[in-house]
């Protein structure tokens, strides 16, 4: 008996789900725990795999299509067998696609018909597929298109990177699913809109869409009429591979690779570490783990080896300014700076700020990284002291890792410290997970890592959510105190000045010592005076005598 599979619900916030890829095409055997599809949630790319066998005898949701939770996915059962009445008792919003079409061909071919066949004019010609503003995160509301990596005319391939596009948070590839000609652009480069704004139409070349784009922005989003999934051949040889583990990078960094790509690569047992990339930023695709033999490598290897690339950085050439002339320069704002200056402002004039100071003596601080960093391969700077420190007070103190809502307070018994980086564009705050688990060199390791990543915009957006605490230091810029805004929804963030040498007074004689000032910005409505003061004394206790981490 046929089964049918509905959009599964793979996080506890989404509440729709995008097929990226479909692995399997209707007709196609379908084995137990066999990856179906890859599902775009609200917050990552998921395999989603079968939990029964059969042939594959429809797909409700075709790749690159959205459809809220339970939605019909797909249905399978044994070869040739009628689904028809499954189809039927579907309601009608969830009616599938292909159906939908063929009865507006057979009805448009009767000039009795014309009249009820009206409705359908918005739905799109056979093959185009239109394009909206994806959500990139969870709290994106609107993105920019920071660059366009394909122009009118282009052909597009599956897995092409589209366009670079700016949200909240980083600057994110977003590629394609479809293949065909890019028809139209919906939002030029530097401009910015909704989630779900028209953003491209793909389709065969010369298709005519005049129409489409004008009924999509007054509100008639047309329904996309799916290519007929094309059957694919696989050779005997592709047949019996075996699906591979794909080994990590051997320098850390995350391999670029379509998700088409990447099922193509398991399937015939070639590690994506080996494979050069000839997509956007050396990005892997469909092509070139076809087009990739052994041999490739090994001839490659040399050549990389022996000129390895060099990278300049050439300085951008200032504006040449007349002297005793007014002169101004008008920067646009980035998204990154809108998101920024509407967080911190909305964070500020909501949440009661208010600020306290302590000065932390830093003279055994210094003995003991000095001891850590003889350790061979151990690099752990102050501020990985101060973050571990802040962990394990937090755990004694777990009201200043709240969180205000309007009716309750939650208090988080888990430690996610947030760390502000600067970037090019403005800030960004990666986050370390059960950072009160993690050991100084742990910490250090990842804090670099992050740091990196975010400068060069490679950052995912599940590595800048869940922070509990943050913690944001100057001190490398010879600030020696300032105060932060709260990063919300956090009730705290701590502010790091310099190491400062200086005369201070120990057992009544002054001598040379080094200081460091803390600020430690609260939420009034969840943290009151006393308890901010209690936890900034007992972070200075882990500060002053690192041993006492250990215990």
């Amino acid at each position: 008996m046929a089964t049918i599979i509905t959009m599964p619900r793979l996080s506890d916030t989404m509440t729709e789900g995008t097929v990226a890829t479909w692995l399997k095409n209707v007709g196609d055997k379908v084995s137990e725990g066999d990856i179906l599809a890859e599902i775009e949630t609200d917050k990552a790319t998921m395999e989603f795999e079968s939990f029964n066998e059969g042939t594959l005898l429809h797909i409700g949701i075709p790749a690159g299509e959205t459809a809220p939770v339970d939605s019909l996915l797909a249905i399978i059962g044994k070869e040739g067998e009628d689904i028809s009445a499954l189809l039927a008792g579907k309601p009608a919003d969830a009616a599938p696609v292909k159906e939908e079409t063929k009865v507006t061909e057979e009805t448009a071919s009767t000039p009795e018909a014309t009249k009820s066949a009206a409705p359908a004019a918005t739905s799109l010609p056979k093959g185009v597929v239109v394009i909206t503003m994806p959500r990139l995160s969870d709290t994106m509301t609107e993105g920019t298109v920071a660059t366009w990596l394909k122009k009118v005319g282009d052909a597009v391939a599956e897995g092409d990177i589209l366009a670079e596009i700016e949200t909240d948070k980083a600057t994110m590839e977003f590629e394609s699913f479809n293949e065909g000609t890019l028809l139209y652009v919906g939002i030029e480069e530097g401009n910015t809109a909704p989630v779900d704004s028209l953003l491209a139409i793909i389709g065969p070349a010369g298709t005519d869409i005049s129409g489409i784009a004008e009924n999509y922005k007054t509100g008639g989003a047309p329904q996309t009429a799916p290519a007929v999934a094309e059957e694919k051949e696989v050779t005997s040889t592709e047949k019996a591979s075996e699906p591979i583990v794909q080994e990590p990078s051997t320098d850390g960094q995350r391999i670029l690779a379509s998700p088409l790509a990447k099922k193509i690569a398991s399937d015939k047992g070639i590690q994506l570490t080996q494979v050069k990339g000839s997509g956007e930023n050396g990005r892997i695709v469909k092509s070139d783990i076809e087009n990739f033999t052994p041999q490739t490598v090994a001839a490659q290897a040399p050549t990389t080896a022996a000129a390895p690339t060099k990278t300049e950085t050439v300085a951008a050439a200032k504006p040449f300014v007349p002297a005793g002339e007014v002169f101004t320069e008008e920067i646009k704002n980035s998204q990154m700076r809108k998101i920024i200056a509407k967080r911190l402002a909305e964070s500020l004039f909501t949440a009661p700020h208010y600020n306290l100071v302590i000065e932390v003596a830093m003279d055994e601080a210094m003995k003991s990284r000095t001891i850590i960093n003889s350790v061979p391969d151990t690099k752990v700077s102050f501020n990985d002291m101060v973050i571990k420190a802040c962990a394990m007070a937090l755990k004694k103190h777990p009201k200043v890792n709240s969180q205000w809502r309007e009716d309750s307070i939650l208090i988080n018994h888990h430690v996610n410290i947030g760390v502000a980086v600067a970037v090019e564009d403005g800030l960004v705050v990666p986050v370390l997970r059960f950072t009160d688990a993690m050991s100084l060199s742990q910490i250090g390791g990842s804090v670099r890592d992050l740091a990196g990543r975010a400068k060069n915009k490679k950052l995912l957006p599940t590595e800048m959510e869940g922070s509990t605490f943050t913690v944001s230091n100057l001190g490398m810029f010879g600030i020696t105190e300032f105060n932060s805004i709260i990063n919300q929804p956090n009730s705290a963030i701590l502010s790091v000045g310099a190491i400062v040498e200086k005369p201070v007074v120990k057992n009544g004689q002054i001598v040379v010592g080094n200081t460091m000032m803390l600020s430690l910005a609260c939420d009034h409505r969840t943290i009151d005076g006393a308890t901010g003061a209690q936890f900034l004394q007992t972070l200075k206790q882990y500060i002053e005598n690192p041993v006492t981490m250990l215990a």
